[in-house]
């Protein structure tokens, strides 16, 4: 899997956001590309900022049994799959704000490096490694990107 911690890779996710227009449309999926992009900014918001609760300890102990494996492997997302309700965007984003946030989230994982996030703990999963990490950063990217025909 791409590494978001590499510059030359990072930057390659920011060409495709560039991509995006404001009228861009997805492939499949309810979403339209603003609300994509908020969407895709909630990994980073529970990454950085105290925005989203954590799950209390019953939550969190099905998360990390049930979900934790499918979202930190290297297998791409299906369609259409189930996602947390943080994660449900159902009100109108603006777009360029959006996108802005997202390319700066990137911009800051690069800059932070896979040393910053070894062991770095989650709101949902506990303690990740890098490649955890970056596995959960990339593949959601690369899903809503595609999603998009990106």
């Amino acid at each position: 899997m791409k590494s978001v911690f590499d510059k030359k890779e990072s930057e390659e996710i920011l060409e495709r956001i560039n991509r995006l227009t404001a009228s861009s449309k997805p492939l499949w999926g309810k979403m339209s590309v603003g609300q994509m992009l908020a969407h895709c900014n909630v990994t980073y918001e529970m990454a950085y900022e105290n925005k989203h609760p954590k799950p209390n300890a019953f939550t969190r102990f099905l998360l990390k049994s049930f979900v934790k494996g499918n979202v930190v492997n290297e297998k791409s997302y299906p369609r259409n799959s189930r996602t947390g309700a943080q994660f449900i965007i159902t009100e109108t984003k603006n777009f360029e704000t959006e996108k802005t946030r997202l390319q700066g989230y990137i911009e800051k994982t690069q800059h932070l490096g896979a040393s910053h996030f070894e062991g770095k703990e989650s709101n949902s999963f506990g303690k990740l490694s890098s490649n955890e990490w970056n596995n959960m950063f990339y593949k959601h990217l690369d899903h809503h990107l595609q999603q998009f025909g990106i």
